[in-house]
């Protein structure tokens, strides 16, 4: 069976349509379909069950594609133990990165890895964990640097491990004049403020679920993308706001930063399974490691 043919019936299993996997390997929806029957054939039983522009998986589909994560993962494995057997650490690492993850974790990284292994070529890709997980599930990036929020109940899917690397902690950011009424009352004591947050992603979820948790809903004025335009916009009095630490490291004046009491977000480095001993991998895995 050819394995990039047990990709495309797994990635049907998770998105549901040809088209969406098409789009997600940016190809089109008929050869993926011509992908698919060829596979049929391979396995020698139906795999997908045509009705009208619509298929889904019949049960032989959905086991074979249940299996796919384990049939990738040992094929990770055999690489792996091959390239070890060189005892050399070169090519090309593509790293997929959150924004405000790159100055704390990206660059410190690659600064250890390009004295350790200078031969070693970088691919930086800057983007959030919504984007940059597909993909490293597709092989089109090597390792991703994430975050994830525990209380958001969001998990890692099949086939993909992670590795904790730490905790970044969540911070109200005001206008200095409100500090004592947030570090008195915490978020409660933004109850009327107009708010900026992110326009999409759990960085948003995250903002807006702990001010429910507080007893409100914030009212979002302000829908700003940008790290430094958003705290610039919370010093000029134009709203409140709420950051990881990470995102705040270059804070303006003016700037009151006031913890919020037990959210964090879980900061680690993701990997497909099977993946962890490749000579690259594991090197920068090492230097992540580093204090």
């Amino acid at each position: 069976m050819d394995v990039r043919r047990l990709v495309l019936l797994r990635d049907l299993a998770e998105y549901q349509t040809v088209t969406a996997v098409a789009d997600v390997h940016h190809v089109t929806a008929s050869a993926v379909s011509q992908q698919l029957r060829a596979l049929e054939a391979e396995v020698g039983k139906p795999l997908l069950l045509r009705e009208g522009r619509t298929v889904r998986l019949t049960s032989a589909g959905r086991a074979l594609a249940r299996r796919c994560e384990d049939v990738l993962a040992a094929l990770e494995r055999a690489s792996a133990e091959v390239n070890e057997l060189a005892g050399t650490i070169d090519g090309e690492l593509a790293v997929g990165c959150f924004t405000s993850g790159f100055p704390a974790l990206a660059m410190p990284m690659a600064e250890t890895l390009h004295t350790r292994h200078p031969q070693l070529r970088f691919r930086f890709l800057e983007s959030e964990p919504e984007d940059t997980i597909p993909m490293l599930r597709q092989r089109r990036l090597d390792l991703v640097l994430a975050y994830r929020y525990r209380h958001l109940g969001t998990e890692l899917q099949p086939g993909l491990v992670g590795l904790p690397l730490c905790d970044d902690p969540f911070l109200i950011c005001v206008p200095e004049r409100l500090r004592e009424a947030v570090e008195a009352d915490g978020l409660a004591a933004l109850r009327e403020q107009p708010w900026v947050v992110f326009p999409t992603g759990s960085c948003r979820e995250a903002t807006v679920h702990a001010c429910r948790t507080a007893g409100f809903t914030p009212q979002v004025v302000h829908n700003c993308a940008s790290i430094p335009v958003t705290l610039d916009m919370v010093v000029a009095g134009l709203g409140v706001t709420m950051m990881p630490a990470m995102a705040t490291r270059n804070a303006p004046p003016g700037l009151a930063m006031v913890p919020a009491s037990g959210l964090h977000r879980k900061i680690e480095v993701v990997v497909r399974a099977g993946t962890e001993r490749q000579p690259v991998i594991a090197a920068a895995l090492d230097a992540l490691a580093q204090p």
